[in-house]
């Protein structure tokens, strides 16, 4: 994490995380970890000298010759006058060289800072500085550059991160250099599943790091994110997501850590902490009730969320609370959703009052794309785009967005600051905010990225993969495991039949928002190299992941294509041959899952169930592995096939990770941290509810599905653990843990497992209706077979408040029941405790 002492600068960074160093191998680490290029050690010693991007390279450092004498020791002379000024002065505090930076910034300067552009080859159309710079909008500078060098088909210039880095700092010495005051660029990019970039470590999508219940194993994921952030030359990554997703139709359900706010939290403070602990700032993603959209409707619906006050503050504003105040958070991009009819971008009282005033954020609040403009476009609210920055600066938003060249809002602004349509004061305030993480990360003092090939093979390299696929593994939830069908057994089978639309798709892995030209380890490469020598495994895709014609052909059941059955045949065929079946279904690439990929149904698209059923009717026995990026209802398979794997949308070794788990090399332990419906019908279904909320028990007056298909916190184990020796002691430290509970859980079982064990509360009297069950606590712990362990869990005020019938955050003083177990259903241990006072 990002932290200030005492409100000074130079602000050193943590250094890397002991947990990593273990991880990372020795030699790379010695030569990998300095921070960013400053004083020091001088732009000109740190670059290389090969010139090795070509004559674009040769070109620009022609246009712009470089200027060593700007680096002093222990400083940089950033306007070139000889004199260390106090912006320039690391000893001094923030805010004191935030202020003499604004009382020597122009109007065009200021205006430039609170402007982003997507670099080459989106809105920039050169690589590197040339003459023509001179006459662009960011002569006077620019608040920050995103996805410089890291277009798709670019690789040349930014791969491998050596080369991406000595590329980028010949960008960022434009602005050091070559601009009056020499403010630097923050340098940004995507980063949701990895950082966004050729051959990065690809992880598998935020839902399933939700399901590994491991925030110590988050934040380790977090630090590679971030550690690769900054081998490639970048300041920021827009990461963690921090929203709770709450209707299972979003298509941007699987970029969510939980539809729970506590698991959420956990989990988005644990990325905060490790991406900052690498030198890299986060940008958390995307601040409001995004996770609430009507009907799971995206595109230019993203408007209109259905949530009220109350729930807004205890579950969407959950996550970004403990970011901000536990994880030391800066910065947050800004959704599209309107609130009570209040475009996010312009609410004051959000924007400056929860996120600033309340929560304590000292950064920026950039934009969506577009975001701003949308308040003309979709919102109604503003006559013009103009008229939208106005009230969007006002309201308290720092940085714009868009794909677009960034002249479009710097011109607008200045013409309103000089209308006097938003004040002096406003504009300095907005500046001070896009400012104050530049000089807190030491940018302003480290402003290049060491040119070090060892770099090259960190990013995306051995340890860092090793990281992942430890997250996969422990993403893994086993739904179910009839008659234990699973591990298979090496010993018995000689074939194995693998069959699906997912089963050798690349694309499962490399989504949106993430690492492309990383190799992947399908599921089925993943059998093959796990099965062993003498055991067959055969493919045959079944069908395609969705056929001609969808969605619309999801209206009513149609009569399978020629092609379509030719394909399933194909499929039982090759099952028939083989002693068992996998078959993997699910969503893949951008086609059924992820950002404008919201659904109407919940079932498997196409024919994957029909292929499902098919392959069922062979006799063999059959396991299906579910790549899902959303909850998904397969009633049909839970009913008939013995025994279902969740994988989530994989990462790059998401095929290995499988494969063990299929074999027994490992036993799954994941939780969902979701709840699985039985019909799209009985939408919304999210934990937590209010009571019975999720559960309409009528008996024969139901006239619908009753209760979910699969829990919040569900999951199996190849083993089986129970709980025991439950221990409540309230503790009434007001600024500090107020209840303890303690318990046992062994392993009954015969073989290794994970058992992640759930602690919930219930208020049982309150001034409003509450949670029926409120997540409080988890731990995730591994034991030997007959091995037992206590487990303790606090409950701290953030477990036991609500907001009471004034609006008012308070810890009501009652009675309160603890439950105890592997599920929000499956509770195996219950205890009471009593707060006499309000503490």
């Amino acid at each position: 994490m990002i932290q200030l002492e005492h409100h000074r600068a130079p602000v050193f960074l943590r250094p890397v995380s002991r947990r990593l160093l273990r991880d990372l191998a020795v030699a790379c680490l010695a030569l990998c970890c300095g921070l960013r290029v400053g004083a020091q050690e001088t732009y000109h010693d740190a670059q290389h000298k090969g010139a090795q991007g070509g004559g674009s390279l040769t070109q620009s450092q022609a246009a712009f010759p470089k200027r060593p004498g700007i680096y002093r020791k222990g400083w940089i002379d950033l306007n070139k006058n000889g004199v260390k000024d106090p912006y320039e002065d690391p000893s001094l505090p923030v805010e004191a060289r935030i202020r003499d930076l604004l009382s020597r910034m122009s109007l065009e300067e200021k205006t430039c800072q609170l402007a982003s552009v997507y670099g080459f080859a989106i809105v920039m159309k050169t690589p590197f500085p040339e003459a023509s710079w001179r006459d662009e909008v960011w002569k006077d500078g620019i608040g920050q550059v995103v996805q410089h060098l890291q277009g798709r088909g670019e690789t040349d210039l930014g791969w491998p991160a050596s080369n991406r880095a000595r590329n980028g700092n010949e960008l960022q010495r434009f602005f050091i250099e070559h601009t009056r005051l020499g403010i630097p660029a923050l340098m940004g990019a995507e980063g949701i599943k990895g950082v966004e970039a050729k051959a990065s470590t690809c992880f598998p999508v935020p839902l399933a790091l939700g399901a590994t219940w491991n925030p110590e194993l988050v934040q380790r994921a977090a630090e590679v994110m971030g550690r690769e952030a900054h081998l490639l030359g970048l300041g920021t990554l827009w990461c963690p997501i921090l929203d709770v997703a709450r209707d299972a139709r979003w298509g941007r359900f699987e970029e969510s850590l939980s539809e729970d706010p506590w698991l959420a939290s956990r989990l988005g403070v644990a990325m905060v902490r490790g991406i900052q602990s690498q030198g890299v700032l986060a940008t958390a993603k995307h601040f409001g009730p995004y996770g609430y959209v009507k009907g799971g409707r995206e595109g230019d619906a993203r408007t209109d969320p259905r949530v009220t006050p109350r729930e807004m503050e205890e579950i969407s504003f959950a996550t970004w609370k403990a970011a901000i105040r536990e994880g030391g958070l800066m910065n947050a991009m800004v959704c599209y959703a309107d609130y009570d009819g209040v475009p996010l971008h312009a609410s004051e009282e959000l924007l400056q009052g929860r996120l600033r005033r309340d929560w304590g954020l000292k950064g920026y609040l950039i934009s969506d794309a577009d975001g701003m403009e949308r308040l003309a476009t979709i919102h109604g609210t503003a006559q013009d785009a103009k008229d939208a920055y106005r009230q969007c600066v006002n309201a308290g938003m720092d940085l714009w967005l868009s794909f677009e060249h960034p002249k479009v809002y710097v011109e607008a602004l200045r013409d309103l600051v000089k209308t006097g349509k938003i004040s002096r004061d406003t504009l300095d305030r907005r500046v001070a905010e896009v400012l104050y993480p530049k000089f807190a990360s030491g940018l302003f003092d480290h402003p290049y990225t060491p040119e070090d090939p060892a770099a090259d093979a960190v990013v995306g390299g051995a340890a860092h993969r090793a990281v992942e696929l430890e997250v996969e593994r422990q993403s893994l939830v086993l739904l179910k495991n009839e008659n234990h069908t699973l591990p298979l057994d090496r010993k018995r089978l000689k074939s194995l039949a693998v069959i699906g639309p997912v089963a050798d798709d690349a694309g499962v892995a490399l989504k949106r928002y993430g690492p492309y030209g990383t190799a992947v380890t399908t599921i089925l490469q993943g059998l093959r190299e796990v099965a062993g020598p003498g055991l067959a495994v055969k493919h045959a895709k079944g069908c395609a992941l969705v056929p001609k014609g969808w969605p619309e052909n999801e209206r009513y059941a149609q009569p399978l294509s020629p092609g379509e059955r030719q394909g399933i045949d194909e499929a039982v065929a090759l099952g028939r041959q083989c002693d068992a079946i996998v078959v993997a279904v699910g969503d893949s690439g951008w086609t059924t899952s992820g950002e404008s990929r919201s659904r109407t149904s919940l079932d498997l698209a196409g024919r994957q169930e029909d292929l499902v059923r098919a392959l069922q009717a062979t006799g063999k026995p059959v396991i299906v592995v579910l790549c899902a990026g959303r909850p998904t209802t397969i009633n049909w398979i839970q009913d008939h096939v013995p025994a279902i794997l969740l994988a989530h949308q994989p990462g790059a070794s998401g095929g290995q990770a499988i494969a063990e788990a299929l074999f027994g090399d490992l036993n799954p332990g994941g939780k969902l941290n979701a709840t699985y419906p039985r019909s799209v019908g009985q939408l919304p279904l999210a934990f937590p509810t209010k009571p019975n909320g999720n559960d309409e028990r009528l008996g024969n007056w139901s006239a619908g599905l009753v209760g979910p298909l699969y829990p919040f916190g569900y999951g199996l184990s190849y083993t089986s653990f129970q709980y025991e020796g439950l221990q409540v002691e309230p503790l009434n430290d007001p600024n500090g843990s107020l209840v303890r509970v303690s318990f046992e859980v062994r392993n009954a079982g015969a073989c290794a497992g994970d058992e992640v064990v759930q602690l919930y509360t219930r208020q049982l009297l309150a001034s409003v209706t509450t949670y029926e069950k409120r997540l409080g606590g988890f731990q995730r712990v591994h034991l030997q077979p007959g091995e037992r362990r206590r487990v303790t869990l606090d409950l701290t005020r953030e477990n036991l408040e609500i907001l009471d019938r004034r609006m008012h955050w308070a810890v009501e003083a009652g009675d309160y029941k603890v439950m105890v177990g592997a599920s929000s259903e499956y509770i195996r241990l219950e205890g009471r405790f009593t707060l006499s006072t309000a503490p």
